[in-house]
């Protein structure tokens, strides 16, 4: 067993108030006295503290969270009927004929108690991707996965003592959990408690912390925020992930905001892999203690944090054992007359061309890696689906030209920026 927090620092900054680890450790044992003692809770949290204090609530009960990959009440309750004894943990609004438990944990507990402790080869949490099929799928994660995946960032980031981590992506997906809750209160750091999500909101909640501050977000949420007019507020650092980042992003991104922007690689069965900054190169380097190797035409993942090897669903280039470019997802490969792209490499394109907000592509009846044709979305108010096409003429083989291209005000993206399968196709029915 090992103690989950070290030091008496500050944890959080919620509601204009410092919150410290004495006072998170008995907000804490509050909360897991009144947790049930049969069934896994259900973690909604969206208050970044209260998150991290069920989280540590249920681990000093020995019990791993589960983390949805949204608050969907249907998908809740489907989640919730495959987990007997499951109730939510929640800050807000509950799901009708659910048990709830609600945490109102502030951080102004007066009595003492003691930090809680984890077993390292406990299941921390059990996250649930949405699948292709959008049928959740489980991946537990232990608490040695996540505890040094974090560590391993903070020393490839040089992440120090004192930062507020302000995060626009949610904690319940992999990504926002080791990088938005655990970087910050592992290290000597302070989880801002907040989860803004316009532009504006995150700028302002980025000028009232202290520096140092870093920003965790993702390239559509980086677009907003570089959209907007004027001077930016200051970093000393920016972590971006979830989809790669085009290196002008990257460089704008570095130049008005006064800092070095960093990105990870990873996978929710796997979590945190590698990382590289953009603007030096394209190339990725595995984290410390984190391996890759090549069988049958796939790549496995395997370290000394990783619960257990791992196929990786991205196609990967390697250059030795911890080197890398990615190429793009297995299932994103395309074969249209015996040429082949991947649709991630043509969505680049895509959103290259001047005028274009926001973009992608996909096919709709691909069999395997073959598709008999492709079509593309795009946000661009400024231009004709003609200049568009001409422009893509340009840059891609004609044979991938989108047949049809849509313009469309916005595209349907989750919270992490990213865009399901069935909402492509109905997107794609409506807009025929």
């Amino acid at each position: 067993m090992s103690v989950l927090l070290q030091g008496d620092g500050i944890v959080a900054r919620r509601a204009g108030r410092e919150i410290s680890a004495a006072a998170f450790a008995a907000d804490v044992a509050s909360l897991a006295a009144r947790l049930p003692r049969d069934g896994r809770p259900v973690n909604l949290c969206r208050d970044r503290y209260r998150f991290f204090v069920g989280l540590a609530a249920s681990a000093a009960n020995a019990t791993p969270c589960i983390l949805p990959p949204s608050s969907a009440p249907h998908l809740i309750r489907n989640l919730l009927a495959d987990e007997a004894g499951a109730y939510l943990l929640s800050d807000g609004d509950e799901v009708p004929g659910v048990t709830s438990v609600q945490v109102d944990a502030a951080g102004s507990a007066n009595q003492t108690a003691a930090m809680p402790r984890v077993d390292p080869s406990a299941i921390a949490a059990i996250l649930y991707t949405s699948g292709s099929t959008g049928r959740p799928v489980p991946h537990p994660r232990s608490w040695n996965s996540l505890l040094e995946s974090a560590h391993a960032v903070a020393r490839r980031f040089a992440f120090g003592p004192g930062a507020t981590v302000i995060a626009t992506v949610p904690h319940q997906h992999s990504y926002g959990l080791e990088s938005a809750i655990l970087l910050p209160a592992l290290h000597g750091g302070a989880i801002d408690a907040t989860h803004p999500f316009f532009p504006r909101d995150v700028l302002d909640r980025i000028e009232a912390s202290p520096r140092p501050r870093w920003l965790v977000t993702t390239p559509i949420h980086l677009n907003a925020l570089l959209a907007e007019a004027g001077a930016l507020p200051a970093l000393d650092g920016i972590v971006s992930a979830t989809a790669p980042l085009a290196q002008d992003l990257a460089a704008s991104a570095e130049r008005r905001f006064a800092t070095v922007l960093h990105e990870i690689y990873g996978c929710s069965e796997a979590g945190q892999l590698a990382t590289r900054q953009p603007t030096r190169g394209s190339q990725w380097q595995c984290l410390d203690g984190v391996t890759l190797r090549e069988e049958s035409g796939a790549i496995w993942v395997e370290g000394s944090f990783i619960d257990h090897p791992t196929r990786l669903a991205d196609l990967l280039e390697l250059d030795g054992a911890t080197r890398f470019e990615l190429r793009g997802r297995l299932q994103d490969l395309v074969n249209i007359a015996g040429k082949r792209s991947s649709l991630a490499h043509l969505t680049h394109h895509l959103t290259a061309i001047d005028g274009v907000e926001d973009g992608i592509f996909f096919s709709p009846d691909d069999n395997g890696e073959h598709a008999a044709r492709l079509v593309a979305f795009a946000v661009a108010p400024s231009l004709t689906q003609a200049e568009i096409l001409a422009a893509l003429r340009q840059r891609i083989d004609p044979v991938f030209l989108p047949r049809p291209l849509h313009l469309v005000d916005a595209l349907p993206r989750n919270a992490t920026g990213k865009i399901q399968r069935e909402q492509l196709q109905s997107l794609a029915a409506r807009s025929a």
